[in-house]
């Protein structure tokens, strides 16, 4: 068997971090909308956070922000003139299409793809695909650019499977690693792999009442069959509508799973036997599981959500222990400060608590698993990857230095009408591309199916 690490893809909080409010069902992302945000704060706490995962010892990299606005599909939705011209007019005619063209929330890399690892499939490969997101408009600009920057990365054919996003209709609905998750008894051993819709699309069934379930049953057995899983392999698991009406709009707002460990909220899943089923699974392949239910009474479904204690990173160190990397809002509720002490306390591979400021990206809707993009790889296959992406000591000076430089530390809804702004943004994703080694997928054709 050969030894396997995780690898921690984090996307850069971009230049026009902005809080459009464009996420329905996201409760901060409504609760935020059109107050000031600061793209500099954001991208120095993203940067933070990579360092401390980094200095674990566990190997992070960073992907640059893709490039904003998105003045093709300006140009696709009837807008002309030059660049600058496109943009008064946008800002004109609709100021919320601006908003999605200007949107920075490719920083959100849990949804950029989901990823099985060559342990799991068929062919003895890692397999990407990269997510369409078409349940908001804003998110599904991303997928064109998403598998540019994965193929440019993970470049070699005979490790790496890249398929096209599936098709960009609503019954293939498909957000990626946020709603799904693999156990196992190391990362490189085969695993079972656990995948979480809220809805299946071409039947008839119970929805939510207050907010929309994003993703599909038939996106998630889609990938299931492009990256070659066995059934035995694949679980799929409803999320509950209640809690998808409480702001669970992806599975990982309300668990959290790393090897033999699962953290979850006991009204994740419409199935109450839920834990049973991911028991059960996992005996069949000789995964001894350790499943933490977190019951309604110790953290409300409320609080799991305004602190987003399952959107923390679970992760493996060198001596096989685990930490939990929780976001600062986790402190400041009294029911989830209870329960980290507990497990604190608790007999699981969890042996420390860390807390990380990441307030610009949780007051726009996402934690710091939501930052991230979780990739099980051989050292072989981690010895491939391409770029200067691999965050080092050097690597995350430079990147502080130039998110200091280029950066603004305010922005405001009326600003994305200005045009320096489009002139900062162009610029500065090009030097961050260039600074990773990866200004070869800032433009290209559009991706074609492998195999």
């Amino acid at each position: 068997m050969p030894l396997a690490r995780e690898l921690n893809l984090d996307g850069l909080v971009g230049p026009t971090h902005n809080y459009a409010g464009l996420a329905y069902g996201n409760l901060a992302s409504q609760r935020w909308k059109h107050t000031t945000s600061n793209p500099r704060q954001a991208a120095l706490e993203g940067l933070a956070k990579m360092k401390l995962i980094a200095d674990f010892g566990i190997p992070q990299a960073v992907l640059p922000p893709q490039p904003r606005p998105d003045l093709r599909t300006l140009h696709r939705l009837g807008f002309r003139g030059t660049d600058r011209q496109i943009i008064a007019s946008a800002a004109a005619a609709d100021p919320a299409l601006l908003a999605a063209c200007y949107s920075a929330s490719s920083m959100w890399t849990a949804n950029a793809a989901t990823v099985s690892p060559s342990a799991d499939s068929g062919d003895g490969k890692v397999h990407f695909t990269a997510a369409n997101m078409v349940s908001h408009f804003h998110r599904s600009l991303e997928s064109a650019f998403t598998s540019r920057i994965l193929r440019a990365i993970f470049p070699d054919p005979d490790r790496f499977v890249h398929h096209l996003p599936l098709p960009p209709a609503v019954q293939c609905s498909d957000e990626g690693a946020a709603n799904h998750m693999r156990l196992c008894n190391r990362h490189g051993e085969s695993g079972l792999q656990v995948f979480v819709y809220g809805r299946q699309a071409l039947a008839s069934s119970p929805l939510p009442m207050r907010h929309p379930a994003r993703q599909t049953l038939e996106a998630s057995q889609a990938i299931a069959r492009l990256h070659q899983l066995e059934p035995a392999r694949i679980l799929f698991l409803r999320q509950n509508p209640a809690a998808i009406d409480a702001g669970v709009f992806h599975n990982d707002v309300a668990a959290v799973a790393n090897e033999n460990v699962l953290l979850f909220h006991e009204r994740a899943y419409d199935d109450a036997h839920a834990a049973e089923r991911i028991e059960a699974a996992c005996a069949g392949l000789g995964i001894r599981p350790l499943l933490i239910r977190v019951a309604e009474q110790a953290v409300s479904l409320e609080d799991a959500v305004s602190s987003y204690l399952f959107n923390s990173q679970l992760l493996s160190l060198a001596d096989a222990s685990m930490t939990l990397i929780c976001p600062a809002e986790c402190r400041r509720s009294p029911a989830v400060g209870r329960f980290l002490s507990e497990l604190d306390g608790m007999n699981t591979p969890i042996r420390s608590i860390r807390y990380v400021d990441v307030r610009q990206s949780m007051q726009n809707g996402g934690g710091p698993a939501c930052l991230r993009l979780r990739i099980v790889l051989s050292d072989d296959e981690l010895a491939t990857v391409k770029g200067s992406v691999l965050l080092t000591d050097r690597l995350s000076a430079q990147l502080t230095d130039l998110v200091g430089r280029r950066y603004r530390d305010r922005l405001d809804a009326a600003d994305l009408a200005d045009p320096e702004l489009l002139d900062e943004s162009r610029s500065t994703v090009e030097e961050l591309a260039r600074m990773l080694g990866l200004e070869s997928a800032l433009e290209g054709p559009e991706p074609a199916e492998a195999g």
